[in-house]
């Protein structure tokens, strides 16, 4: 366990980690396997108690790559659709756009300001805002605002959980990134009741709730 946490912190501690997360928070806009999360929750876990990476850092570089990859997704939906490839054409992923769809007309910038803490919801509605040519100067602005956010929030979690795991950076990140999400589901589950709306977890799950 030690040499783990000795290699957890070196790495930490690299100039390709900041590279690294900004490839995932990219991607992860329009690809959802990606675990972007996972990448930045963990990383700032580290940094809670060995300085590395510098949490300001992180959280820029997390903010931008998911700003870039949400417009990446958005220019993908305005130009190939939601059906070109085969990942798209699931069933779960085609539920999630038909949903998305529906949704953007209703409350758009409350769904792009939601969907961005939940993986395959932000890449349903990334890529439905430009199939159905949402307004690209205002997505650019809530996802700004999405994007900051989140990374304000992934970098909050870790740092707060990891600072009591000084001497098992592995535990304190893996705690910390299981809080991030069990706190992502219940902030959606919260916002949605008050509202008297189903969930977006649970739409993506049930599209037909």
């Amino acid at each position: 366990m030690q040499a783990i946490n000795e290699f957890i912190l070196a790495a930490a501690g690299q100039p390709w980690v900041l590279l690294l997360v900004l490839a995932c928070c990219l991607i992860d806009g329009f690809f959802p396997p990606i675990p972007s999360e996972s990448v930045v929750v963990g990383l700032a876990a580290v940094a809670a108690t060995a300085d590395v990476p510098n949490p300001w850092l992180l959280m820029a570089v997390a903010g931008l790559g998911a700003f870039s990859g949400d417009n990446i997704a958005y220019v993908i939906g305005r130009r190939v659709g939601t059906r070109r490839w085969h990942w798209m054409r699931g069933p779960r992923m085609q539920s999630a756009f038909r949903w998305a769809g529906d949704e953007l007309r209703k409350r758009p910038a409350s769904l792009i300001l939601v969907a961005r803490f939940i993986p395959i919801g932000r890449v349903a509605v990334n890529l439905t805002a430009g199939v159905t040519h949402y307004p690209h100067l205002r997505f650019v602005g809530l996802t700004v605002l999405s994007a900051t956010l989140w990374a304000s929030y992934s970098v909050g979690i870790g740092l707060f959980f990891g600072q009591w795991f000084e001497n098992n950076h592995l535990l304190g990140a893996a705690i910390a990134i299981v809080c991030a999400v069990g706190l992502g589901i219940v902030v959606d589950l919260i916002i949605n009741r008050i509202r008297g709306k189903v969930p977006v977890v649970e739409r993506l799950k049930d599209p037909e709730a």
